[in-house]
């Protein structure tokens, strides 16, 4: 199982590129940088790395950015994502980044999107691995500054195919961005949304019904409403669950707790993604380790996890089929 497991294609739908940031990489553009972080080593760094709340992860998390400067940093970032991707056999991935995180302590929009983005194509032309971009909107910030953002995305459409919503949930609903992603939304972007994850089940139903999502990232906390995840089943509308991400901040006190394969079980179109891997533990493969090693799971069900995340994907109705195939030969080859 676990080579089964290793080797399974995958694709990932949910994953901070910021959360990416090894502590090695870290101390490496601090020192590039010349930019002071409260760490001598790797060993301290990741010591630090212990979480009791979401805020006390995104406290860090912000921290780790402050190393990333130029564009060459952004592209350094992805590139090592990507080559992780590559060894867990990641063949499409959809990223998340935070322009605000960056463009509040006066680093230009440009800089970042052109970074990220060259490291995407060079993983498409050298890799294998496709991509697609979605800039994200910080909550716990205000609306004029989420319209700004996107009106700083408008000459990179070409690169960025949606928005998003992430930080903390706890305090700042989703109706704070309404306006914000209904005027997306007539831009043309796509739209997605985490809820559900520290908040409670009605956040869903805000993102789904104010924000006009196609698709949850987290989710979990669906559990608590039963009509709303008959909802789920019925539109076929997915949510992007981060396992290790859950244990971390403490949304699941064990993995054994988790409800992704129980919510898989009932039809939901669960997936399985690694949110911030630097910090909370695990890339793909460890995510999926850690839920089949929680839950007697047959193969069927865990090649499920990335059939799910096919048809949850911002990619083309041909290149869904294409991965389609890939993902059945194998499970055929592997039964």
């Amino acid at each position: 199982m676990k080579e089964f497991i290793q080797y399974l294609p995958k694709v990932e739908l949910h994953l901070h590129i910021e959360g990416t940031l090894e502590p090695e990489l870290m101390l490496k553009l601090a020192k590039r940088n010349n930019i002071h972080i409260p760490f001598k080593s790797i060993a301290e760094a990741k010591d630090a790395y212990n979480f009791h709340n979401l805020q006390s992860f995104l406290d860090i998390y912000f921290q780790g950015a402050e190393v990333l400067i130029n564009e060459q940093d952004f592209f350094e970032l992805t590139w090592a994502y990507l080559l992780r991707c590559k060894d867990d056999n990641v063949l499409h991935t959809e990223v998340f980044f935070d322009p605000q995180t960056h463009t509040e302590r006066g680093i230009c929009f440009d800089t970042v999107v052109n970074g990220i983005h060259r490291a995407l194509i060079k993983g498409t032309t050298e890799l294998g691995i496709s991509s697609k971009l979605i800039m994200c909107f910080l909550r716990h910030l205000d609306e004029e500054s989420a319209f700004k953002t996107l009106a700083q995305a408008q000459s990179h459409k070409d690169k960025i195919i949606g928005v998003g919503l992430d930080s903390t949930e706890i305090g700042h609903p989703a109706g704070k961005f309404e306006r914000v992603f209904i005027q997306a939304i007539e831009q043309g972007f796509l739209t997605v949304a985490h809820a559900g994850e520290e908040g409670p089940a009605s956040n869903i139903h805000d993102a789904l019904n104010l924000l006009k999502v196609t698709r949850i990232d987290h989710g979990v906390r669906c559990s608590e409403d039963e009509a709303l995840i008959k909802h789920l089943v019925t539109e076929r509308i997915p949510l992007t669950v981060c396992p290790l991400s859950n244990i971390k901040l403490k949304v699941f006190n064990s993995m054994e707790q988790h409800n992704i394969v129980t919510l898989l079980r009932k039809g939901v179109c669960v997936t399985i993604n690694s949110d911030d891997p630097a910090y909370f533990g695990g890339y793909m493969t460890d995510n999926f380790f850690a839920v089949t090693n929680a839950h007697s799971m047959n193969k069927t069900e865990i090649a499920q996890f990335s059939l799910n995340a096919i048809y949850a994907s911002f990619i083309s109705d041909s290149k869904k089929e294409q991965l389609r195939i890939v993902i059945q030969k194998y499970l055929d080859v592997h039964q």
